[in-house]
């Protein structure tokens, strides 16, 4: 199934490719800096940077969007999308720009052209609150940050 997604492209992103699937079933369009050639932005390590993509879209209403880090740089250079995952709600007409973060521990130099995040496409659902005085009982309860167990085999 495939849902139309209008998109802009920017003066500053107007010689980009668009973003596209690298593979027929890939998740995520991959975006791409569209930083300036001659003004690449270098991200020093713990340092962040707002990477524009030269685009702007229009998701179909009871959708979002969500930019997602690429694991090739998050293994290769330890740079990551800091608000992973970022959200673009239905009516934002802006560019979309993303977040990245170097964890590694050399600078890492974004440039033009460059694939730095992934963009999903998902469908939201709106809910109606039901404020109450108590919430039904499960086996669960309260527990979290790890109560079902831990997979992790320390030696």
């Amino acid at each position: 199934m495939s849902t139309e997604l209008r998109i802009v492209r920017l003066p500053h992103g107007a010689d980009l490719p668009l973003p596209a699937y690298q593979s027929a079933l890939a998740a995520g369009l991959d975006l791409l800096a569209a930083v300036a050639a001659d003004a690449p932005a270098a991200i020093a390590p713990g340092g962040r940077a707002m990477i524009p993509t030269g685009i702007a879209i229009a998701l179909p209403p009871g959708s979002e969007g969500q930019i997602r880090p690429r694991s090739g740089l998050a293994i290769h250079h330890g740079v990551t999308v800091l608000n992973a995952p970022g959200t673009i709600d239905a009516d934002y007409r802006g560019e979309l720009q993303v977040i990245l973060v170097n964890h590694g521990a050399e600078t890492v130099i974004i440039t033009r052209a460059m694939r730095i995040a992934q963009l999903i496409v998902a469908p939201i659902q709106h809910v109606v609150l039901v404020e109450c005085t108590e919430l039904t009982a499960t086996e669960r309860q309260a527990g979290g940050f790890g109560s079902t167990g831990s997979t992790i085999k320390h030696s």
